[in-house]
């Protein structure tokens, strides 16, 4: 993740997740079982699910006394005002143009780094 943070030149701290329970305890990870029922509880509610994670974002705060406080979280839809680029796309007359096999904006929207020199 630091090579990553660096090829990105991000000048803020990111926290992993991996190896950890917190991905379960905030239910957007499941074990084997939980997906063999075929239902998970993911954002309040018992889905379907087949895969073994979901997106989701969450924010803390931590105060002056070392208290931990979850600020924010969002899980499944909701998390498009994190992507700055659906903000400008929106404006735009095509829009997301999110035509693509995969229909996603990672079907064209590249890392700053990865376009090709013109």
């Amino acid at each position: 993740m630091l090579d990553f943070k660096a090829r990105m030149n991000w000048q803020f701290d990111w926290v992993s997740s991996f190896g950890s329970d917190f991905n379960f305890d905030f239910q957007v990870s499941f074990t084997e079982d939980q997906i063999a029922s075929g239902r998970v509880l993911f954002n309040f509610e018992e889905v379907a699910m087949t895969g073994r994670d979901r997106a989701g974002a969450t924010v803390f705060y931590k105060d002056g006394d070392g208290e931990i406080y979850c600020t924010f979280q969002v899980r499944g839809r909701g998390g498009e005002n994190l992507i700055g680029t659906y903000s400008y796309l929106d404006l735009t007359p095509l829009g997301r143009n999110e035509n693509g096999p995969s229909h996603t904006l990672g079907d064209w929207v590249r890392l700053h780094d990865e376009y090709d020199a013109r």
